[in-house]
């Protein structure tokens, strides 16, 4: 079996084409047993913002998650000097705090999935000059959603639509912190 069978599974099951190739987009099928909790009534796709009450989170995840941020905690103690994990952290955070799937690694569409949305994740670091991030405006998303972490290893997040962004020809758009309205029941780690 290849790793692409599963694209004529898909279409075997009745997905349909723009499902199809979401999935070719990100590498897997991301409605196959994962969370499902998103395919009912719900106003999410409406809602800017959603309650973070309803997240089912893998505690082993969670756990590797805070090892991670104490590490890096004792480490920058100790050495005066930031871990460059700071990516990976935010990707963590966002799987584990608003229950996005995240792709295999090296997937070039997005970082992962909440419900039917692609969200990019962007990561604002204590050592980050400023409080701005900038995303491709090529990139295949619906949602950017941008962590914060401060110096002292709080985690923070604010989540806007692609249609949110600042319109404009160049390659990259840019948003600050400051302007992304908090999200709301955000949890801080």
């Amino acid at each position: 079996m290849s790793d692409w069978d599963f694209l004529h599974d898909m279409h075997h099951e009745g997905y349909s084409p723009e499902q199809i190739a979401d999935a070719a987009a990100c590498g897997y099928n991301p409605w196959e047993g994962g969370t499902d909790y998103w395919a009912g009534e719900t106003d999410y796709e409406d809602d800017e913002e959603f309650s973070a009450s309803c997240l089912q989170v893998n505690p082993e995840l969670t756990m590797i998650f805070e090892g991670l941020v104490d590490n890096a905690r004792s480490y920058h103690a100790l050495t005066g000097r930031y871990l460059q994990i700071w990516g990976e952290l935010g990707e963590l955070y966002a799987e584990i705090n608003y229950d996005i799937k995240r792709h295999k690694p090296h997937t070039r569409c997005s970082d992962g999935k909440l419900g039917n949305d692609f969200v990019e994740i962007k990561t604002i670091s204590p050592e980050k000059d400023g409080e701005q991030v900038q995303v491709k405006r090529a990139g295949n998303f619906n949602r950017l959603l941008v962590i914060k972490i401060t110096e002292q290893f709080e985690f923070e997040g604010r989540m806007i639509k692609r249609k949110g962004l600042s319109k404009g020809e160049g390659v990259y758009a840019r948003v600050s912190w400051s302007n992304i309205p908090p999200t709301k029941d955000e949890p801080q780690a």
